[in-house]
C-alpha cells in the first residue's frame, strides 16, 4: 500500500493529554475543600475576572468581546434590514435570530463547523434569554441577527454568550429596555459553585460524594429593570437549593453589571464625534 512521505505518521497507539490534565485537575481541586483550581472559594460570589471591549468588527452594525478566564466569545450584530422570508414578516414587530456556534478548536475535542444539536439548543436558550430585553416593536417588518461565536470554552459559555449578546446589540445601536446578563452556577451538594469552569461543569473534581442537590443553573437577568429574562436548569436540585442558587446568580450578575457598564461609556465615547473647542 502507497504511503504519505509527506507527512510525520504518528504513533499508531496514543493517549489524548487532556486525559492528564484532568487527574491533575482532580488531585489540585481535592487538596483542600474549600479551595478552588483557579484560586477561588467555594459558597461564595466570588465571579472569574472578565475582560470586555466592544466595537472590534468593523463589517458588522455591533460587536463585542468578552473574556472570562480561560472563556473567550465574540459576538456580531447585523440589522436591523428587511425580512429575507416574506411570509415571516411582522408588520408589528421586528424578529430576533440568534445563532451560537463553536469554533472547531474551542472545546477539548476538535469539533466541526457544522452546527449541532448542543448548538442549535444553545442559540434557542441565547434567543428566549435576549428577547425580554430587546424592543422588536420599534423595528417592524425588519430582522436582527446575533451571531456568537466561541472560541474557547472553559465554562459557563450560555451566560457569557448572553453578556456578550447583550454588549453587541447596545453597541449596534438597538433600542433595549435593559441591558441581559447571564451568571451560571454549579451545585454540588451543600455547596455551590459560581462561574464554573469547563471541569467543574463536568464535575471532574466533585469535592463530596454526594449525588444529592448535583446540578447546573444559568439565569439571564435585566438589572435595572430586576427582572429575569431567562433560566435553564439541569440536574437534580431541591426547591430551596434551586431559589438559593437563582439569588446568588442575580447577585453574581450585580458583580458583573459595573464592569460593563464601563465597557459600554468607554465605546460610546469613542464613537462620539470630535469637539469643535
Amino acid at each position: 500500500m502507497p504511503t504519505d512521505t509527506k507527512r510525520v505518521r504518528g504513533p499508531e497507539v496514543s493517549q489524548s493529554p487532556s486525559l492528564f490534565l484532568c487527574k491533575n485537575a482532580v488531585k489540585k481541586s481535592t487538596a483542600s475543600n474549600d479551595a478552588r483550581v483557579d484560586g477561588r472559594q467555594r459558597g461564595q460570589v466570588d465571579v472569574r475576572s472578565v475582560f470586555v471591549r466592544c466595537g472590534l468588527i468593523s463589517q458588522a452594525k455591533g460587536s463585542a468581546y468578552i473574556e472570562a478566564g480561560n472563556t473567550k466569545l465574540i459576538c456580531c450584530v447585523y440589522g436591523p434590514r428587511e425580512t429575507e422570508r416574506k411570509d415571516e414578516t411582522d408588520m408589528k414587530s421586528g424578529r430576533l435570530i440568534t445563532d451560537m456556534r463553536f469554533a472547531p478548536f474551542s472545546c477539548r475535542e476538535r469539533g466541526s463547523w457544522i452546527q449541532g444539536s448542543d448548538e442549535k439548543d444553545l442559540s434557542l436558550m441565547l434567543l428566549e434569554s435576549l428577547r425580554p430585553g430587546v424592543c422588536l416593536q420599534k423595528y417592524p417588518r425588519s430582522q436582527i441577527e446575533v451571531n456568537v461565536m466561541v472560541l474557547e470554552n472553559d465554562g459557563a459559555v450560555l451566560a457569557h454568550a448572553v453578556t456578550c449578546a447583550s454588549m453587541a446589540l447596545v453597541d449596534a445601536g438597538i433600542e433595549m429596555y435593559d441591558l441581559v446578563l447571564g451568571c451560571s452556577i454549579r451545585q454540588e451538594g451543600a455547596t455551590y459553585l459560581i462561574d464554573p469552569t469547563f471541569l467543574e461543569e463536568n464535575g471532574y473534581n466533585l469535592a463530596s460524594g454526594s449525588r444529592e442537590n448535583l446540578g447546573s443553573l444559568t439565569v439571564a437577568f435585566l438589572p435595572s429593570l430586576n427582572q429575569i429574562s431567562g433560566l435553564q436548569s439541569d440536574g437534580e436540585m431541591g426547591e430551596d437549593t434551586l431559589t438559593g442558587d437563582v439569588r446568588t446568580c442575580i447577585e453574581g450578575c450585580f458583580k458583573l453589571y459595573p464592569v460593563i457598564q464601563q465597557a459600554l461609556s468607554k465605546a460610546v465615547r469613542r464613537k462620539a464625534p470630535p469637539s469643535e473647542s
